[in-house]
């Protein structure tokens, strides 16, 4: 214990307590990023002072959350969050949510609502990160590069970098303490959040992390939306979907009438709104829909097929250029899908205060 107490100490010294080190059930290390307890009002203009929906389990607000700070490596089938590895590839979504409940109570694959309220706030702040988008630099800072991490590619370009190995601006918050690899690098898998033939389904707040909480194909704690914010039964008449209208992905309360044949694109900003039908708060809060539509948000885009089961990804990886970042979502992959552009991240929360 004594090496870990100097670890944990010399990690919170460094960065005057917003970086630690948490243990899993084994007693190894995992470097994190302490959140604190954020409010809608605080990351979305007009929003409610309800506490955001990435800090509540099972009706207990949490003052804070863990968020690894690096993408993750696997040990044992362990998740950690570790600097300068290359992040772990080609694991696929039930994988993943393995990989960090094994590590323990409270530790869970990253709740899209958590990364939802990161996302809002680097915005707020100013701070939308850059990174790995452009094999191995930022796609308009080209100067910012990170350490290659994996072979070159087939014409020798660099593919993932190191975790942590860019600079500051590559965090969350601009500086050292943050947050790395938001934008690009690999996708990451996000939890809590899936399509099913279109409809927005969400494990309530983040009660993903409750290791109890079945993020199944037919767990029955998956809900459904309706336009006025009220979590159903998914099926129920009247739920938020995704439909592909008017060449855009538009959300709309109607019957889906894409085929799903094929992957449909849209720009964050240009998500379509299906006529008469109001925005409620939680699908803003959960950046399902840009709560400031056609403000700026980095040209990040959303990609999604509209059949069957489509679990998120995150961030975009190292080709996505503008199209990178802490808005960019794939909802195309099932659960099943896993490949080199494809990892995770785990988080913490005491389930116990």
């Amino acid at each position: 214990m004594a090496n870990f107490d100097d670890m944990k100490l010399a990690v919170e010294a460094m960065t005057g307590g917003k970086n630690t080190v948490l243990l899993d059930d084994v007693g190894l290390p995992s470097i994190m990023v302490p959140i604190a307890k954020l409010k809608n009002s605080e990351l979305i203009a007009g929003a409610s002072d309800n506490t955001h929906y990435g800090f509540s389990v099972n009706g207990v607000e949490k003052n804070a959350m863990y968020f690894s700070k690096f993408q993750n490596v696997v040990v044992n089938n362990r998740a950690y969050s570790l600097p300068l590895k290359d992040p772990k590839t080609s694991i696929n979504f039930d994988s993943a949510v393995t990989a960090c409940r094994t590590k323990g109570a409270g530790w869970s694959l990253t709740p899209a609502a958590l990364w939802a309220a990161v996302a809002l706030w680097s915005r707020k702040n100013g701070t939308m990160p850059r990174g790995n988008n452009n094999y191995g630099r930022d796609h308009v800072y080209t100067h910012e590069k990170g350490i290659p991490s994996n072979a070159l590619d087939t014409e020798g370009r660099v593919q993932r970098t190191a975790t942590g190995s860019g600079p500051a601006t590559w965090n969350h918050n601009w500086l050292p303490d943050g947050i790395a690899d938001m934008n690009g690098n690999i996708y990451e898998w996000l939890a809590g959040l899936r399509l099913m033939d279109g409809e927005i389904q969400l494990i309530p707040y983040a009660n993903c992390m409750d290791p109890e909480v079945s993020m199944g194909v037919n767990s029955t704690f998956w809900k459904a939306i309706l336009a006025d914010g009220t979590l159903v039964d998914p099926g129920t008449a009247g739920t938020l979907k995704f439909d592909y209208l008017s060449s855009k992905l538009t959300l709309t309360t109607g019957t889906v009438t894409d085929d799903g044949s094929a992957g449909r694109s849209t720009g964050f900003t240009s998500i379509g709104l299906a006529s008469g039908l109001t925005v409620p708060e939680i699908i803003k809060a959960m950046t399902i829909y840009p709560d400031e539509p056609g403000g700026d948000y980095g040209g990040d885009y959303r990609y999604m097929t509209l059949a069957g089961e489509r679990m998120p990804l995150a961030g975009g990886y190292w080709y996505d250029a503008a199209g990178a970042g802490v808005f960019r979502w794939a909802l195309y992959n099932s659960r099943s899908g896993a490949d080199g552009i494809i990892g995770f991240r785990s988080a913490f929360c005491d389930l116990s205060a």
